[in-house]
């Protein structure tokens, strides 16, 4: 995955600060989440913002705060990416039944494969019968 450098970072930053004035508000970041798909309630923008505020608690997200942000988001996709290539099948870019059902019995636990898919039914939201990267994650995450 291609990470971000600091002047994409920066424009990106820009965008989001609607204002203008340097700082992110949680309004502007709740505003510029839902643009690119994610929905969170302002109390998880501002438990975001809280935990990498580093500059008195005032509520607000500066350029340097913006970006560390942005690249502890960039680690966890990399481990939730090794995650996602230990459960799939031979490299084809998901999950099918048999391969959760692989590495699930590897870590122990014994499943059988109508239970797998039972599994993989519920986060598969494109009903694909497989789970992709983004079904996986929220899988994982939820």
């Amino acid at each position: 995955m291609m990470s971000f450098n600091q002047i994409s970072l920066e424009q990106m930053f820009c965008y989001f600060d609607e204002n203008g004035d340097g700082r992110i508000s949680s309004a502007e970041l709740k505003s510029c989440m839902s643009a690119v798909g994610y929905d969170l309630s302002l109390e998880e923008v501002r438990a975001i913002i809280e935990s990498m505020d580093a500059a008195g608690g005032d509520g607000l997200l500066r350029l340097e705060e913006f970006i560390k942000l942005i690249e502890r988001e960039e680690e966890d996709d990399t481990e939730m990416i090794e995650a996602f290539k230990m459960y799939e099948m031979e490299d084809q870019g998901c999950i099918t039944a048999k391969s959760l059902k692989r590495m699930l019995s590897r870590l122990g636990y014994s499943r059988n494969i109508e239970v797998c898919q039972e599994v993989i039914d519920i986060f598969d939201t494109n009903n694909d019968g497989v789970l992709s990267f983004e079904e996986f994650k929220n899988m994982m995450m939820g």
